[in-house]
């Protein structure tokens, strides 16, 4: 939340809720200079170290104002008149207008695996990131999809411009990628369009192989993650949770993942196109990594016929639960300091490793004997790997050819006909399911109204209670005095259901949003209930909390 430059003074005094050392100076920033969101204040610390950029901790006691008279000022956090200022104050736009949902997306479509590989966030480092991007001063909630196919983040925003500026920048600073070229390769999605995004990703529309299962796995493991993490707050955690939901619902409702296959399917079928047919079932398999992918790697070939395979991987215990699973096929287990040796005598080299740094570079293949003329005199390097295993320098080396998951697109370019059927059921059924997220999200705004209607009723029945009970005497049972109780319960309950009925958005009551968007703001103008501010005085309050910790 924002305070312009024009709400100065006296306001800015009044609303202040926290104090600084004498050391300390705050002043109030223009709009452009950039401020803390959600607290409602724009401050510039001063301390001689950073200018206006350093952050300092406030702690609640008392402000001098840059300017204003040396002796310190208490400042009451509850002053009602204070906030209904802010309130009324044309420099309150964020209270007034609704937060943003933002996806900031580089995928396999709009980006090269260069760029996304340098963008690619670990697991472990998804917390980590929603710490750092809620901490930017217009990001309340935040998620982040990291996939080999795409780089995605995903924001509730106080404002979608600066938004999408902060957050580019966190980016590019992360990555070490300049701004300019994320600019040249990202996508932008708001609200609505944000919505649909996250449902066609979930439902695999977005994916390289239609209806792939591995992508809704991804989207359950950023809610898994999410979990107890703060910045994944109820707007960014209900998209996702029913972006799960619309991904079951896909793939049930339209058989869209029959015949489809995942990235590591999608790498065999491209390896088996590359070599000629009467070599399938002899040429000479290796698979670098028995992790998910390598091990999803092993079944497809499998499938495909292959009998006899070398993987090789840190460990022997994952290869031989594979082996145990696939009984009947020859897996040949072999350490990692054995790879390049194993790589000498393999036709088609399969790459799937969590590994950083490149595996396979020119200098290491330049010296590997050449393959024979029954797999089409060419060694095979697929790597499905982000980052990267394998250094595509090596198509430079004579007898060898290089695939990366870009490559795999050569493989789903069949079927387009009935690919395009599927996705477009999918996409009935994706836009009704956007409509019901868009109803539930539109009925948060209700909830502050219910929560003040009920409150406000429960003092008026409290109060005229204890009238009550004083009349009846000291005296009265505790059995009538629990009649009397439910009495008053039972009069405040149905007289509140009306009312109640008309601020919830359901899809069979007949009502839109409109309409129950009219309804709550007549009860806060009947009953006074100051609806946006509690949510103001709400914000401000958590701002605090967040600067004092």
């Amino acid at each position: 939340m924002a305070v312009s430059s024009s709400f100065a003074g006296a306001k800015m005094e009044s609303l202040l809720l926290c104090c600084a050392p004498s050391s300390m100076s705050v002043s109030i920033r223009p709009p452009h200079v950039g401020f803390l969101k959600r607290g409602g204040l724009a401050l510039r610390v001063g301390s001689g170290v950073g200018a206006g950029r350093a952050r300092r901790v406030v702690r609640c006691c008392e402000v001098v104002a840059s300017g204003a008279p040396s002796e310190t000022q208490k400042i009451d956090v509850s002053s009602l008149s204070a906030l209904e200022q802010l309130k009324a104050s044309a420099a309150d736009r964020y209270t007034k207008e609704r937060n943003s949902i933002l996806v900031i997306g580089l995928s396999i479509h709009t980006t090269p695996v260069e760029m996304r590989e340098k963008l690619a966030i670990p697991e472990a480092e998804w917390p980590r990131a929603i710490a750092e991007l809620c901490n930017l001063n217009h990001i309340e909630e935040a998620a982040v999809l990291s996939t080999c196919n795409r780089m995605e983040i995903y924001v509730l925003a106080l404002s979608q411009h600066r938004g999408v500026k902060e957050v580019t920048e966190w980016m590019s600073k992360t990555s070490g990628i300049p701004v300019s070229d994320l600019c040249q390769h990202r996508f932008l999605l708001y609200n609505k369009d944000a919505t649909q995004h996250l449902f066609e990703v979930s439902a695999g529309l977005d994916s390289l192989v239609l209806g792939e299962g591995q992508i809704l796995a991804q989207v359950k493991q950023v809610v898994k993650v999410g979990q107890g993490v703060g910045g994944f707050g109820r707007n960014i955690s209900g998209l996702f949770k029913h972006a799960i939901t619309v991904g079951k619902r896909v793939r049930t409702e339209t058989n869209i993942a029959s015949g489809a296959v995942s990235v590591s399917s999608a790498s065999v079928e491209l390896a088996l196109m590359k070599i000629p047919e009467s070599s399938h079932f002899n040429a000479r398999m290796l698979v670098i990594g028995a992790g998910k992918m390598g091990s999803l790697v092993i079944k497809h070939l499998v499938a495909k016929g292959c009998t006899k395979m070398v993987v090789v991987n840190r460990s022997e215990e994952r290869v031989a639960a594979i082996r145990e699973e696939l009984k009947g096929v020859e897996i040949i287990y072999k350490p990692l300091s054995e790879m390049m040796a194993c790589a000498a005598e393999a036709d088609v080299i399969f790459t799937s490793t969590a590994s950083e740094s490149l595996l396979f570079t020119k200098e290491n293949v330049k010296d590997l004997p050449p393959v024979g003329p029954e797999v089409g005199g060419l060694r095979l390097f697929v790597d499905i790997s982000v980052p990267r295993n394998v250094g595509s320098c090596i198509s430079e080396v004579s007898g060898t050819r290089v695939y990366n998951v870009d490559d795999l697109k050569e493989v789903v370019a069949a079927n387009k006909e009935d690919r395009l059927r599927k996705a477009m059921e999918a996409q009935a059924i994706i836009l009704e399911e956007s409509k019901q997220f868009e109803a539930w999200r539109d009925s948060l705004e209700t909830v502050p109204t219910i929560k003040k209607l009920r409150a406000y009723a429960e003092r008026i029945r409290l109060a005229e209670l204890e009238k009550c009970l004083a009349k009846l005497g000291e005296d009265l049972p505790k059995k009538s005095r629990r009649a009397v109780d439910d009495l008053s319960r039972g009069i405040v309950n149905k007289l509140l259901h009306g009312p109640m009925q008309h601020l919830r958005c359901d899809d069979g009551d007949g009502r839109d949003l409109s309409e129950t968007l009219e309804n709550m703001h007549a009860l806060n103008r009947m009953f006074s209930l100051e609806t946006e501010l509690s949510l103001l005085e709400t914000k401000l309050r958590a701002k605090i909390e967040q600067i004092q910790k």
